[in-house]
């Protein structure tokens, strides 16, 4: 979901009921998957209440809405992430009452996500998440199997590693970007905790230097020409196991068939546990709009009221889990295989890839540590150490 540089902007209304002065607004970034903007706009055109103008937004999106937000202008309803830094702005619509008892069938580590400080601020759309993928041939003819702690991941990476295969592609920059959250809950540990730094803990020094074992193990996969988010790696045959998301199911299953696994990032220590990566836009509703009991009802129509099209959004366009647990039952696309499993690892397994107290300031301290013990061998515990520092400054920032 990246962004060009140049912003365009699609204005007018899309329901042929007025002009846009009497609609609401709605903003969404552009999805990169054919049929998206089209259905959103069909979704709209069907609400009877009052009309609504589908705004699709290429480019910087995140840059777009934060601006759009200090102003009157911005829309009343829009698809985002919830930041601590914008609900105390007041920029945001606690919706708790628009979910109301349709609450117990939402994943409740995707409401979380979407929580600050006991209120909901969005109503979850759809759930990306990532995984380990594994191809079942290549574990079988080495005599593997599928990894279930970090060291018997290292180990399969170096077994598997042979000729012109190696055993895991986890990104061009060896996994630091994408495996420094999962190798902190390998071990219990994470970002933030009761608005305290998650992984100021000597287990996280031993976490990332798993890391940095592995990127001098001789087994990743480095310089490909796509990155971790796109499977050309794995379903070429050119690693054994591949780090990516769910959104690459499809592809793998055309270029492989049955001939692959999913798993969980693996636990390392008793006191950690499985995990997968989860982030969920939800809906949200702009606290300047003159609107909002009209855009909370749309918003209670569209993301709590009508499932069918809460299914047809997540399944019919790219690949997503529903954050409804009765949608993912019933989803035949989702019953069966590396689908199912992945259903099971949002329940069992999420953890928030982007929680609302984890700033851009602390993701790049943190990441920017990961890297440098990853790629430059630097000491995990300084390196920790120092990003801990930078963050807990950022949580005094936020909370006092």
């Amino acid at each position: 979901m990246a962004g060009a540089t140049a912003l365009l902007t699609a204005c007018g209304s899309n329901t042929g009921r007025g002009g846009s002065g009497q609609a609401l607004k709605q903003w969404y970034h552009a999805y990169g998957e054919p049929g998206v903007q089209q259905a959103v706009e069909r979704y709209a055109q069907s609400y009877g209440k009052v009309p609504v103008d589908v705004q699709w937004n290429p480019g910087d999106y995140d840059s777009k809405l934060a601006t759009s937000l200090l102003s009157d202008g911005g829309p009343d309803v829009f698809e985002s992430t919830p930041q601590i830094s914008s609900v105390r702005a007041g920029q945001l619509v606690p919706l708790d009452d628009v979910l109301g008892a349709a609450r117990d069938d939402f994943t409740a580590s995707i409401l979380a996500g979407h929580t600050v400080d006991g209120k909901l601020y969005g109503i979850p759309q759809a759930v990306d998440m990532q995984m380990l993928f594994y191809r079942k041939s290549m574990l079988s003819a080495a005599g593997v199997q599928p990894p279930s702690t970090v060291d018997e991941l290292v180990a399969a990476v170096r077994t598997l590693t042979t000729g012109g295969v190696k055993g895991l592609f986890a990104g061009n920059d060896g996994g630091g970007a994408v495996l420094g959250g999962p190798a902190l809950w390998s071990v219990g540990l994470d970002y933030v905790r009761d608005h305290q730094v998650g992984f100021d803990d000597p287990l996280a020094a031993q976490a990332i230097g798993k890391l940095r074992e592995l990127y001098t193990s001789g087994g990743l996969l480095l310089g490909a020409v796509k990155d971790w988010a796109e499977p050309d790696a794995f379903t070429q045959g050119l690693v054994a196991m591949q780090w990516t998301g769910l959104w690459a199911v499809p592809a793998v299953q055309k270029a492989l068939g049955d001939d692959f696994g999913v798993l969980p990032f693996p636990k390392l220590t008793g006191s950690g546990k499985p995990s997968v990566p989860v982030g969920a836009f939800g809906a949200m509703v702009n606290a300047k709009s003159k609107r909002v009991d009209e855009a909370k009802e749309f918003v209670r129509w569209l993301w709590v009221e009508r499932t069918d099209y809460q299914e047809d959004f997540n399944l019919s366009y790219g690949f997503h889990v529903p954050p409804r647990d009765s949608i993912a039952a019933k989803a035949s696309k989702l019953s069966a295989g590396p689908a199912a499993d992945a259903v099971k690892f949002v329940r069992d397994n999420a953890k928030a890839s982007n929680p609302p107290d984890w700033t851009s300031t602390m993701r790049t301290a943190f990441n920017d540590a990961v890297s440098r013990v990853v790629r430059d061998g630097a000491p995990a515990d300084a390196e920790l150490r120092a990003a801990a520092a930078k963050a807990r400054d950022e949580l005094k920032r936020l909370y006092g």
